[in-house]
């Protein structure tokens, strides 16, 4: 069922009900499903449902599909069903049997409505789709009756059909099931179950030039496959009531122990949108990269700044699985990747801002090699060798000609460690036209290599640095919040919210080790943050990107 290591099994209100379904017979086992809509990328707000479905029928030792709700071929592509099937997998999931589709099923729902039709409870609707909206009434005002509502079930048959055969034009009219245009709920007014839609369909090509709505389908779809729990997000659940209507109309599907649906509250996370929608839109207009941009909320996105599996699935854990609607801090998803990050990264040096320091009384030409610990927790892990010579990289902000008792860094005239190496002390620095430092000379003393030199001298400060002839130029992309707003759904378009400096790129150097680090490979660079290879990296052109903080900035 998945890869996923056994877990500790969480309690929920969702498996209170498969506890007691499975208790009372109503089920002898349980089967559950993802049913993504192939439009675009799957977000973190998909990889809570992943985890709640599979990790339900893992736990129960049952099932899940994962099936595709391609009803809607205009948004569809290949690409989406491939990115989909990959990120599932890359959480620690996978599918029972084959990857199954709604379009699998098209011919028996094409016959499941002929069969409502035939007992009076469809009809072929030839208002348009401001007409509709305008007989469907209001949630204070009941709707008013179609005057094609009582049609004859054979002319609707005949008419049915001459839409199957593509006799009519897209938008001229529509099949919709006869229910209730006085029902409280809106979605009970004879919602339409059938469109005209002469587009090509990614799985069953030109077959069809009508497709099913998600409603009608979802339902059948979810009793054919012998789903037992299906698990929605609360915007469902007024459809909760059309989901039953359209099987218990169907003869098939009048069984007790039939399929239900369950509804748990969506992920809406701080400065985030979960709105593929709007997430295609950043997408088309070039507002980032693309859908696996690291500053997106997709898997892709997460997976390419350096988040894990395991990380998202704690984070799911974490959030649990309710009916109450809320905005989670995006801290706790950042706490899980930098708690994880924290016990099994490797340590190294970067430099984002570089300024150079020489050591004057360092040997010219020379280097001589310091060790420093892979992980200063796992001596395990090994040591690394770091290059020291007369000439490193240290960061601008770790250099102040003049600064209080609460600075400790390098300032002009006293001293700082080097981490894992000597004891340095500034004595002038050049600064170009602008009044920029651009070089610190200093002297070092050479009986003070290491963490507690023998001569007890106690300095305050320790920085990194990288020795200048080994260094590595390396792109960092520092990332921050795509969205100025915690909640940017409630803004009426992106650009009022979007944070123009979510993006910043450096160019600086790394040490040498990292010169072949493979691509989402997460190091933690050592007073700066967590960082990845990006995908992109390649020993001629090194990229790192900001996966996150050593903190929590926003606490």
């Amino acid at each position: 069922m998945s890869h996923v290591d056994n877990e500790v099994r969480p309690s929920n209100f969702i498996r209170n009900i498969i506890d007691e379904d499975l208790k009372t017979g109503k089920h002898t086992s349980v089967h559950t499903r993802f049913p993504p809509e192939p439009n675009g990328y799957l977000h973190i707000g998909h990889a809570k449902s992943i985890c709640l479905n599979f990790g339900i029928a893992r736990d129960y030792q049952g099932e899940c599909n994962l099936r595709f709700d391609d009803t809607n071929p205009e948004k569809e592509n290949i690409d989406y069903v491939n990115s989909i099937q990959q990120d599932v997998q890359w959480l620690g999931f996978q599918w029972s049997g084959d990857v199954r589709y709604s379009s699998n099923y098209f011919d028996q729902l094409h016959a499941y409505a002929v069969e409502l039709i035939e007992k009076d409870l469809a009809y072929v609707c030839f208002l348009n789709g401001e007409e509709t909206r305008e007989y469907r009434g209001t949630l204070k005002a009941p709707g008013k009756n179609s005057p094609y509502r009582d049609t004859s079930v054979e002319e609707n048959l005949a008419l049915f059909e001459k839409m199957r055969k593509g006799e009519f034009k897209e938008g001229e009219c529509t099949l919709r099931a006869k229910i209730d245009m006085a029902s409280p709920f809106m979605c009970m007014r004879d919602p339409v179950i059938y469109r005209v839609k002469f587009a090509h369909h990614h799985q069953t090509g030109d077959k069809w030039c009508i497709y099913p709505m998600y409603d009608f389908t979802h339902c059948i779809s979810d009793a054919l496959e012998h789903i037992t729990h299906s698990l929605c997000t609360l915007e469902f659940q007024d459809n909760r009531r059309l989901y039953d209507w359209v099987l218990d109309n169907l003869n098939d599907f009048q069984l007790p122990n039939r399929t239900r649906q369950y509804e748990f509250s969506r992920l809406n996370l701080e400065y985030t949108l979960m709105s593929k929608r709007k997430l295609n839109e950043l997408v088309v207009r070039n507002l980032v990269s693309g859908w696996d941009d690291p500053r997106m909320p997709t898997i892709a996105g997460l997976r390419r700044r350096g988040f894990t599996p395991s990380s998202i699935r704690e984070f799911c854990k974490r959030i649990g699985v309710t009916k109450q609607d809320n905005l989670v801090e995006v801290g706790m998803l950042e706490a899980c990747i930098r708690e994880e990050l924290n016990d099994n990264a490797p340590r190294a040096m970067a430099v984002i801002k570089p300024i150079k320091v020489v050591i004057e009384n360092f040997p010219e030409g020379e280097l001589e090699y310091v060790s420093a610990p892979v992980h200063p927790n796992h001596p395990q892990m090994g040591n690394r060798e770091l290059a020291f010579g007369r000439e490193v990289y240290i960061d601008a902000e770790d250099f102040r000609e003049e600064a209080n008792k609460h600075y400790k860094r390098l300032v002009m005239g006293k001293e700082v460690r080097l981490r894992n190496a000597y004891v340095i002390k500034a004595e002038r620095c050049d600064k170009d036209a602008d009044g920029n430092v651009t070089t610190v000379y200093c002297t070092y003393d050479p009986e003070t290599l290491g963490k507690n030199p023998s001569d007890g001298r106690k300095v305050k400060g320790v920085i990194h640095w990288v020795e200048a002839s080994t260094a590595v130029p390396a792109e960092l992309r520092i990332y921050d919040r795509l969205f100025k707003d915690a909640n940017p759904a409630a803004f009426d378009t992106v650009d009022e919210v979007l944070n123009s400096d979510s993006l910043v790129v450096r160019h600086g150097f790394v040490e040498a080790g990292l010169v072949n680090a493979k691509a989402c490979e997460a190091y933690q660079f050592e007073r700066e943050g967590y960082f990845c290879a990006d995908m992109d990296s390649n020993p001629e052109h090194l990229v790192f990107n900001l996966t996150v903080a050593l903190r929590d900035s926003f606490a």
